[in-house]
C-alpha cells in the first residue's frame, strides 16, 4: 500500500513564496514525492521593488510579469487562482473566496484546499495608520493594478499640461513615505519627463513637475546608514524633489495633504508609501498568534508558534533576530527565508531536526532611476558598511533582480532571458504608453 503524498500549500507568489514554490517542485514535485500548490489572487508575477518603474511606465509589467501556470506546468507544481479568506486548523484546510468578473458576476465559486504544510507568504500592504481620507484620495503601489492606475492618472495630468502650455500650471505630485519605493518613484518621475518630452510631449520638462516626498522621521531612507541618506537626499534636491521630514501628514482631501506642522501641500495625485502592515483579515486567523500589524508570530525556525505544520515567510512573518529585535520587511529577508523554509520542510518531512533562520543583512541599494543609486553593502556582515555609487551600485542593484531570475529560472535560462530582453528594449520604446 503505497503511502498518500503529503500536501504542501503555499499562500502568496511574492519573491519568497514563488522562490519556495519552485524549489519544493523542481525537488518534491518533480519526483511526486509531495504535491505542492501555490496560491495567489494575481495570475501573474512581478517583482514588488519594480512596482515603481510600472507606476512611471520605464516597465511594461504586460512583458516583464511570469505567468504562474506556466512557471508552475514548467516546475512541477500546481498553482490556483484565489485570495484566502480562512484557515481551519483542525480539519487542516484552507478557504479561498469566490472569484468574480468586474460586473460581479461569478467566476469561480469559493473552495477549499487541504494541506499537511501549509506556507503563509502573503507579504504586505501600505498602512495608512488610520489617517483620514488617505484610502478615499491616495493611490498606494502595492500590486501591479495600483500601478497602472497611478501610470495612467499621471499621463491624463501631463497631456492636460501639454495642452494648455501657456498656463504653466506645475503638475504637483506628493508621495508620502521616504523609504525605498517614495525615493525611487521620486527620481523615476523626472526621468519620465524626458522620456515624454522625447516622444511628442515637447512642453515637458523638469520645470512641469514638482514632486514632494513627505516623510515622518528625521530622515529619508532610516533603514540605511545616515550618510546614504543624505546622498539621497542630495540627490533628489538636485533633481528638484522638495524633500520634507519631521512632517506628519494628519488628513488628505481630494486637493492634497494637511500636516501637523498646519501646512497644506498642493497635489494633483498622491501616493502613499508609508509603513507595512499584513491585510486584515489575517488578525488571529486561524487561532494563530499575530501582533498589531497582523503578522504571525514564528519561532526561529520559521513554524507559527501555536502550529508547527504552519510556516510564515517574508514580510507577513515576524520573526525574531538574533541580538533582539525582528527581520526587517526586505525583499532579501524573503529570499532568505524561502531558502530555510525549503530545508526545513525537508526536514520535517523526514522527521529530522529543523534549524534556525539567521538573517544575513547583504546592505541594501536605492535606485534614482537613470540619474544615480546610492546604498550600502555587506551590511552586518562587516564590522562596518561600505558605501557604494553611480554605475557599480546600479550594476549590483540591477544584479539583485538577476538573483531572483535565477532562483526562479536558473542560471542558463536568466542569461537567454537578458540576452532576448536587451533586445527587445532596442526594438521598442523604454517608456509604455497607453
Amino acid at each position: 500500500m503505497t503511502t498518500p503524498k503529503k500536501k504542501i500549500v503555499i499562500v502568496g507568489g511574492g519573491a519568497g513564496g514563488l522562490e519556495l514554490a519552485t524549489r519544493l517542485g523542481n525537488k518534491l514535485g518533480h519526483k511526486r514525492k509531495a504535491a505542492i500548490t501555490l496560491v495567489d489572487r494575481s495570475p501573474s508575477h512581478l517583482w514588488k521593488p519594480l512596482l515603481h518603474e510600472v507606476a512611471t511606465g520605464s516597465l511594461d509589467d504586460g512583458v516583464d510579469a511570469l505567468s504562474y501556470l506556466a512557471h508552475a506546468h514548467n516546475h512541477h507544481f500546481s498553482f490556483q487562482q484565489g485570495t484566502l479568506t480562512n484557515i481551519n486548523r483542525e480539519t487542516q484546510t484552507l478557504q479561498l473566496a469566490r472569484i468574480c468578473d468586474e460586473q460581479g458576476g461569478e467566476l469561480v465559486p469559493s473552495r477549499e484546499l487541504t494541506y499537511d504544510i501549509l506556507v503563509i507568504a502573503l507579504g504586505s500592504t501600505s498602512n495608512d495608520f488610520g489617517t483620514p481620507g488617505v484610502k478615499d484620495h491616495c493611490i498606494f503601489l502595492d500590486n501591479p493594478h495600483q500601478a497602472r492606475r497611478f501610470h495612467n492618472e499621471m499621463l491624463n495630468l501631463f497631456l492636460k499640461y501639454s495642452a494648455y502650455p501657456g498656463q504653466k500650471k506645475r503638475v504637483n505630485i506628493a508621495i508620502v513615505g521616504g523609504g525605498a519605493t517614495g525615493v525611487e518613484l521620486s527620481a523615476e518621475l523626472y526621468n519620465t519627463v524626458k522620456q515624454l518630452h522625447s516622444y511628442g510631449f515637447e512642453s515637458l520638462d523638469n520645470s512641469a513637475l514638482n514632486v514632494t516626498l513627505v516623510e515622518a522621521g528625521e530622515r529619508i531612507l532610516p533603514a540605511l546608514p545616515p550618510r546614504i541618506s543624505a546622498a539621497a537626499h542630495l540627490e533628489l534636491s538636485k533633481l528638484g524633489v522638495r524633500v520634507l521630514t519631521h512632517t506628519m501628514v494628519t488628513s488628505v482631501n481630494a486637493s492634497g495633504l494637511n500636516t501637523q506642522g498646519g501646512e497644506f501641500i498642493d497635489a494633483d495625485l498622491m501616493v502613499w508609501a508609508a509603513g507595512i502592515k499584513v491585510p486584515d483579515f489575517m488578525k488571529d486567523i486561524g487561532g494563530l498568534e499575530t501582533n498589531r500589524l497582523n503578522q504571525l508570530l514564528v519561532e526561529p525556525t520559521l513554524q507559527t508558534t501555536r502550529d508547527p505544520h504552519i510556516f510564515a515567510i517574508g514580510d507577513c512573518a515576524s520573526c525574531p533576530k538574533e541580538g533582539g529585535g525582528f527581520v526587517p520587511p526586505r525583499a532579501q529577508s524573503a529570499h532568505q527565508m524561502a531558502s530555510r523554509c525549503f530545508t526545513n520542510i525537508l526536514a520535517l518531512m523526514n522527521g529530522q531536526t529543523l534549524k534556525p533562520y539567521v538573517y544575513k543583512d547583504h546592505g541594501s541599494l536605492v535606485s534614482l532611476s537613470r540619474f544615480s543609486t546610492v546604498g550600502s553593502l555587506m551590511g552586518n556582515l562587516m564590522r562596518g558598511s561600505m558605501m557604494v555609487e553611480g554605475r557599480i551600485a546600479r550594476f549590483i542593484y540591477i544584479s539583485l533582480y538577476r538573483m531572483h531570475q535565477v532562483a526562479l529560472h536558473g542560471y542558463i535560462k536568466t542569461g537567454l532571458m537578458m540576452l532576448v530582453g536587451g533586445i527587445n528594449r532596442v526594438l521598442r520604446p523604454r517608456l509604455k504608453m497607453h
